[in-house]
This record gives structure tokens, C-alpha cells and sequence, in this order.
């Protein structure tokens, strides 16, 4: 009894400092940013509780925009760092003169301090001074500069352009390791069978890559939901709010306007999305692994 009495002890303090951390950093935030979604929080000392008023109030036609606009931007992004990310892996797993120097040039996209990386994109879409529009008017694809972050539809795109930038090489080294780690039997009977590259890509590649996909996916998908350093160094939300996200207009309203319980209703309505994004995540997982074990 002594000895199993000071074995759970002994457990509980090793666990210790996980609880701890879990319950201050993540627990007790969360917690606070409910109870303040319910209030009318703001720089005055006396708060209100309103009850569903806050989150009565965003669900409006200017509030759904940004959610469709979120949900867009997270959609067109991710598809294309998983689409370019996939088609980098397959190249550079290619045995071909100088694979390991290319698999290095893939980096500096994720190595590059990110701030430093998105001044570097919005020099180049300058309209004076900018590196695109000066090649668009050399080679006559465009009369004049163009400013891509002063208008609506190029500043979505230019934001989305630096997103895929930043999160290619992550998925490219992720997918390259998933690739390495499929027997190279399966290739070599496929080949012998007469299989084309494309048929091999889809029956063996693919199939065997789809759990390394779906996480990768949904990393991704997080990390892009939550994107608040692109879309404001570029843009600030701007041109006319066609870049604001769930996110952005989140940190608009709570830290802009100091109205804190409205944000707090907005950060609850992010975490919402994020909580059943995880669950088809795990629910997809599952699938897999039932798939497998049949």
C-alpha cells in the first residue's frame, strides 16, 4: 500500500506541470473569453451582462461576408499549398543531379522570419516601385503600374499568393517524407506490370499518403483559419474590407474599437469553427485506421 500510495503521488507530480500549464494558459483564457462574450465589456470600469446579445449582433449580413470570405480565402489557400506541395514532393524525390541542393531551396520560404518574408511581397506588389508590376509593363501584359493591395479582387489574391508561399515548403518536406516512407517494392512490381508514372501516382502514391494528407490538411487549415500576420501587414483588412477575415475583423473589434465582449463573441464563434474542423479531422482518422485494419 505505501509503495503504490507513493507511485500515484509520484505520477501526480510528474503531471503536474502539464495540468498547471493546461489550466493557466489554456483553460482559465478560454473560460474568461466566454464569460466575457456575454457582457458589454469595454474600456468603461462597470460591465454589463447582455446575454446573447453580442453574438445576436454579428450574425448579421456585413458579419456573414466575412465568414464566407474566411471560409473562401482558407479553402483556395490550403488547395494550393497541398496541390504545390504535393507536385514539389514528387519532384524532389525524383533521383536527379542535384536533388539534395533543390530539396535546400525549398526552405528559405520557412526559414525567413515571416515578418520579414510579407514585407518582402508587399515591396513586390508595389505599384511604383513594386518587382511584378514592373515585369507586367516590360514584357506589355499591362499599359501602366499596377497596385495590386489597392484593389479588392488583386489584394484577396495577393494575400493568398503569400500565404502559399510561406506554408509550401512545410508541406512539400512533410509530403517528401511521406513518400520516402512507402516501400519502394510496391513501385518496382508496378513498373514491372507495365504501369504507367500517372497510374503508379494514383494507386500506390496517393492511397498510401492519404493519412499524412488529411493531417497536413488539417494543419494547414488551422494555421490558415487563424492567419492574422499576412492579411495585416499587406492589407490591414483593406482595400474596403475586402481581405478581412474572421480573424482580422476579430482583433478590428476587440483591441481597434475596445469593445471586448463583441470580440470575445467573435474569438468563441472562431473557436467553434476550429472545434468541429478538428472532429471531421478525427473522424476522418478513424475511418482510415478502421479502412486499414480490415
Amino acid at each position: 500500500m505505501t509503495q503504490s500510495r507513493a507511485a500515484w503521488y509520484f505520477a501526480w507530480a510528474l503531471l503536474a506541470p502539464a495540468i498547471i500549464y493546461v489550466l493557466v494558459i489554456v483553460a482559465w483564457p478560454l473560460v474568461e473569453t466566454v464569460r466575457l462574450s456575454f457582457t458589454d465589456a469595454s474600456l468603461r470600469k462597470t460591465v454589463n451582462y447582455v446575454g446573447w446579445e453580442n453574438y445576436t449582433r454579428i450574425f448579421d449580413r456585413d458579419f456573414a461576408e466575412i465568414i464566407l470570405r474566411t471560409f473562401s480565402w482558407t479553402f483556395f489557400s490550403v488547395l494550393l499549398k497541398m496541390v504545390i506541395g504535393m507536385f514539389g514532393a514528387v519532384l524532389l524525390n525524383c533521383a536527379v543531379p542535384g536533388r539534395n541542393l533543390f530539396r535546400i531551396l525549398t526552405m528559405p520560404p520557412w526559414i525567413v522570419p515571416m515578418a520579414i518574408g510579407i514585407f518582402m511581397w508587399g515591396w513586390m506588389y508595389n505599384g511604383q516601385f513594386g518587382m511584378i508590376s514592373g515585369l507586367l509593363q516590360r514584357f506589355g501584359f499591362v499599359d501602366g503600374p499596377v497596385a495590386f493591395l489597392a484593389y479588392g479582387n488583386t489584394a484577396y489574391w495577393a494575400t493568398i499568393v503569400t500565404d502559399v508561399w510561406i506554408g509550401v515548403p512545410m508541406v512539400t518536406i512533410y509530403f517528401l517524407a511521406a513518400i520516402q516512407a512507402i516501400p519502394r517494392d510496391l513501385y518496382e512490381a508496378a513498373w514491372t506490370d507495365g504501369a504507367s508514372r500517372w497510374y503508379r501516382f494514383r494507386r500506390i502514391t496517393v492511397p498510401l499518403m492519404a493519412p499524412a494528407i488529411i493531417t497536413m490538411s488539417m494543419l494547414s487549415l488551422i494555421a490558415t483559419f487563424n492567419s492574422f500576420d499576412i492579411i495585416w501587414i499587406l492589407t490591414q483588412g483593406g482595400p474596403s474590407g475586402s481581405t478581412t477575415t474572421m480573424i482580422i475583423d476579430t482583433y478590428q473589434t476587440a483591441i481597434g474599437s475596445k469593445k471586448y465582449g463583441q470580440g470575445a463573441a467573435r474569438a468563441v464563434v472562431i473557436c467553434i469553427f476550429l472545434s468541429l474542423f478538428c472532429l471531421a479531422y478525427f473522424r476522418m482518422t478513424r475511418k482510415l485506421s478502421r479502412q486499414e485494419k480490415v
